[in-house]
């Protein structure tokens, strides 16, 4: 499947219902979904277990699904872990239990996931919340620190300008940026505090290498 006919169907998925500013729950745009993912499939990264951190309406996972990865989302919000459901039925992604192209979903809270830490093999995809709100500063943080934790590889979203923060936390690590890009996220009028009927955030994708999938088994 092309990037562009990926950035279709994931833009037939409905977004957040009841979102949360504390969360910052926003939507992932189709294109930066399917813009991330085209560079992990180049990567070989899609042909490990994909877990989405974080999932929201699952946006990340279903794509990765849809490009053939054997993909598990985590989503403590059960309001948003419902659409997910509803969003991969959509999306043909609901076969039995161990069918190729089939999302897994867990409710779990993906700071403090229940995934085994001891031999990383998985590639992670994250749009964690930016840390913008009062009290979330600092939220991205805890994202890469499971990413460095259950992952091999990670892909993750942040605001524009992260670049040296995330290098920094990656080599206090052990893990390598090879990969950036910017990316633009609009974002609609959805909470009070909003004061345009639409902004564009400009933002960063990064990949990060945690370890080496050859020592990984």
């Amino acid at each position: 499947m092309k990037g562009r006919e990926l950035a279709r169907r994931l833009a037939d998925l409905s977004g957040f219902e009841d979102p949360s500013p504390d969360r910052e729950q926003y939507p992932t745009p189709p294109e930066l979904a399917a813009n991330l993912l085209a560079v992990a499939r180049v990567q070989g990264d899609l042909d490990h277990p994909v877990l989405d951190l974080g999932a929201g309406t699952g946006i990340l996972a279903i794509g990765a699904a849809l490009l053939g990865a054997p993909t598990v989302g985590l989503e403590l919000d059960a309001g948003a872990l419902a659409t997910a459901r509803e969003n991969a039925a959509r999306a043909g992604l609901d076969g039995p239990a161990g069918d190729a192209g089939r999302v897994d979903w867990i409710r779990a809270d993906a700071t403090d996931p229940p995934v085994c830490t001891e031999s990383p093999a998985s590639t992670v995809v994250t749009n964690p919340p930016f840390g913008a709100q009062r009290g979330n500063e600092g939220a991205d943080r805890a994202f890469l620190s499971v990413a460095a934790d259950v992952s091999a590889v990670s892909y993750s979203v942040h605001n524009e300008g992260s670049r040296e923060f995330v290098e920094a936390f990656a080599a206090d690590e052990g893990g390598t940026v090879t990969h950036a890009f910017r990316a633009d996220l609009p974002i609609d009028r959805q909470f009070e505090f909003h004061t345009e009927d639409r902004r564009t955030i400009a933002a960063e994708v990064f990949r990060v290498e945690w370890t080496d999938r050859d020592e990984s088994g």
